[in-house]
């Protein structure tokens, strides 16, 4: 759709993601980012916090079962996703409520006071271990240009 509202949140996940299966079928993950804003005090020469947004964030399919297998409870990460505004009526007072969401496109962990290592995930319909196909491009090493001082150079 055009015209929606991108944003990109960094905070610590909550939780350890959910992963539940619509009745399609569908993979998808909950799971709730707490981004804290923190600004250095001159006067005190003290970091203060201020107050704390937690985003209820939702991974689709396989996105979602990456985030599950890879991501726990207090997880610095960086997500990027469509905002959206839920609205409903509460059922006991019958007020009307709304929420923020982040439809979830891209997450990672972050790297700021962390390290992470990253292997590509395989999906199903993959071929058997040892054979790989010509089109996967990191299975792949390009041989070195001449006069190279490393074996695995990129080729740019």
């Amino acid at each position: 759709m055009a015209n929606e509202t991108v944003i990109t949140v960094v905070g610590n996940l909550t939780a350890d993601p959910e992963l539940r299966v619509t009745p399609s079928g569908a993979a998808m993950a909950k799971f709730t980012v707490a981004s804290t804003p923190r600004t250095f005090d001159k006067t005190t020469n003290k970091w203060v916090d201020g107050e704390a947004m937690f985003l209820t964030c939702t991974a689709w399919r396989q996105l979602a079962e990456n985030v599950v297998e890879s991501l726990t409870r207090g997880a610095r990460v960086v997500v990027t996703g469509r905002l959206r505004q839920h609205h409903w009526e509460d059922k006991e007072t019958s007020e009307k409520r709304s929420m923020f969401g982040l439809d979830v496109e891209e997450i990672g962990p972050s790297l700021r006071f962390a390290t992470a290592s990253v292997r590509k995930a395989t999906r199903s319909g993959t071929p058997p271990a040892g054979q790989t196909p010509p089109d996967d491009l990191w299975a792949t090493s390009a041989p070195a240009p001449a006069g190279s001082t490393f074996a695995d150079e990129p080729p740019f």
